[in-house]
């Protein structure tokens, strides 16, 4: 509202030059690169579904356990190629950190976890806008697959549910901003999912889960200034893109000391 000569008025009715709430809003969501729709949350669903097809297009079977991409882009700490050269994060494949994301075990995984990163990835997107999301996913995802190689070094793992966890983390925090209240739907989220992963462990990867996590509510964290500011609003700034690298760098280090042997 705004205080006028004759009592107090709307923005929209106290002038042509007086502020209005909704238009600044609307402006720093331009800045944020938000637009009509969860457009990058989409392009992710389509391109790994994508992977897939091409997966199989490829001769890897259902299950998409083997094949050329498989080899070459699942998360693996050491490996060895059918010619006998090295491989994994260990020897220096540091793109299995990213690429392993975009790769699943069959129909089942790849539909839970398309189905998940939609309804997790959606309202996300379209709180903190495109291109906060984006380097928000890259950032949950780096840091599951530096949690995934902390906790079981010696397996191969693929999937999204890392960044997908971080999207998680990130609504957690997005929530309290909003509400105050950490004891919200997300926290719920969080403590089932948590709960599943643990109870049926299996092939589930638990530090996968948990690195991406705390990748998305550091995100967040970094996105608002530790708090002094709100992760939706304004430009992204220096502060905050320093803080999603570091992250980012952060766990590629984890994944590389725990590789090396040095943990």
């Amino acid at each position: 509202m705004t205080v006028a000569p004759v009592g107090i008025r709307c923005p929209e009715h106290a002038g042509k030059g007086a502020p209005s709430p909704v238009r600044a809003a609307r402006r720093a969501r331009r800045w944020s690169y938000e637009g009509t729709g969860a457009v990058v949350t989409r392009a992710l669903v389509a391109v790994i579904v994508f992977v897939y097809l091409l997966q199989l297009g490829m001769g890897a079977g259902v299950n998409a356990a083997s094949g050329w991409i498989y080899q070459h882009f699942a998360l693996v700490a050491n490996a060895v190629y059918a010619d006998g050269s090295p491989a994994g994060v260990a020897h220096g494949e540091w793109w299995r950190l990213f690429t392993t994301a975009f790769l699943h075990y069959g129909p089942l995984h790849l539909g839970l976890n398309m189905l998940a990163l939609w309804w997790l990835g959606a309202p996300v997107e379209m709180t903190l806008g495109r291109g906060r999301f984006l380097l928000l996913y890259v950032v949950s995802g780096l840091a599951g697959s530096a949690g995934a190689l902390f906790w079981s070094p010696s397996a191969i793992t693929v999937g999204a549910s890392g960044a997908i966890f971080g999207m998680l983390g990130a609504g957690l925090i997005l929530e309290y901003q909003a509400t105050g209240s950490l004891a919200g739907n997300y926290l719920t989220l969080i403590v089932i999912n948590l709960a599943f992963s643990v109870g049926f462990g299996g092939n589930i990867s638990v530090g996968g889960h948990v690195g991406g996590l705390i990748g998305g509510i550091l995100g967040v964290l970094a996105l608002s200034r530790l708090g002094r500011g709100h992760a939706a609003y304004g430009r992204v700034g220096l502060v905050g893109v320093a803080g999603l690298v570091a992250i980012g760098v952060l766990s590629i280090a984890v994944a590389y000391w725990k590789v090396k042997g040095l943990a």
